[in-house]
């Protein structure tokens, strides 16, 4: 399962449903879409909001650029729903008193109350999810996907 048939009269043809990064998007929107219709619903945030929120719900302020490496997400996407965020005072920022060019981005009450709600149906979600997978199962996956993340790092760095 490459994402790839071999023709005899050419290079590989890309099979999209059997390519990797494809997959994983397709299993990484569905999955998150599950729990996004009820923190949407409910409070109105989109799935790159609740992806900061539940950044900053472990209560340690940071930098925007922090949220973007810890997410994956990019400035404009992180930039946005700071704005957003920060609008409705879910969060709040605050100069570093180690950098003064530098804001760190914390939960307000209301913002971590929001997180408390969410996160243990974002964990129930995925209970759900790994319903069918036994628990070495789950423990292989987790693994698996720690390897591949470490691999796109290492690629997006140019090193091969």
């Amino acid at each position: 399962m490459t994402g790839r048939a071999n023709r005899a009269d050419g290079p590989p043809a890309l099979i999209l449903s059997e390519y990797l990064p494809y997959r994983l998007s397709v299993v990484s929107n569905k999955a998150s879409g599950l729990i996004a219709r009820a923190y949407q619903a409910r409070f109105g945030l989109t799935i790159w909001e609740w992806r900061v929120i539940a950044v900053l719900g472990g209560g340690e302020a940071i930098t925007a650029q922090a949220i973007c490496e810890a997410t994956a997400m990019d400035k404009v996407t992180v930039s946005r729903a700071l704005r957003t965020l920060t609008e409705r005072a879910l969060v709040r920022r605050r100069t570093s008193p180690t950098d003064k060019r530098a804001a760190l981005v914390s939960l307000t009450p209301e913002g971590q109350s929001i997180f408390d709600e969410i996160a243990p149906l974002a964990l129930e979600w995925e209970r759900s999810l790994l319903e069918g997978f036994s628990p070495e199962e789950a423990d292989q996956l987790s693994r698996l996907l720690d390897r591949l993340e470490k691999r796109a790092d290492v690629l997006g760095k140019g090193e091969l």
